[in-house]
């Protein structure tokens, strides 16, 4: 359930520069049959509303959003896509190492550890 076209089309755009061409459509089809408004609200409102916000540029906010799947341990999927959409947002792979590690103490060492080896192949193959 669209609210806002404008925001909604503004968030694909930007979730789309991110995660790929075609990744709006991608989630849609994997939440189709169980919660379509799911796809509908993260792209017209975490992306259009809250992601493209002034105020922090996008490398910053995908490094909050990965300290954030860090902390919580269990939103591997969510790291993952994170730790991409930073490196295409033009984070390097040592600030994003570096924003895992600045939350050790408060994340814990197993929760960091996890998250290192799960973004592993993804910061591995950055050139950044």
């Amino acid at each position: 359930m669209i609210i806002n076209p404008q925001q909604y089309q503004q968030g694909l755009e930007l979730f789309n520069s991110l995660y790929g061409d075609g990744a709006g459509e991608a989630l849609r089809s994997d939440m189709a049959d169980l919660c379509p408004d799911f796809t509908d609200i993260s792209i017209e409102w975490a992306m259009g509303g809250i992601l493209a916000r002034p105020g922090l540029d996008l490398i910053t906010r995908e490094l909050v959003v990965i300290a954030a799947c860090v902390t919580l341990g269990h939103a591997t999927p969510q790291l993952r896509a994170h730790a991409q959409a930073a490196l295409n947002a033009g984070a390097s792979k040592e600030q994003i190492i570096e924003s895992i590690l600045q939350i050790l103490f408060y994340a814990g060492g197993a929760a960091v550890r996890n998250a290192l080896v799960n973004i592993r192949d993804i910061v591995g193959k950055s050139n950044q």
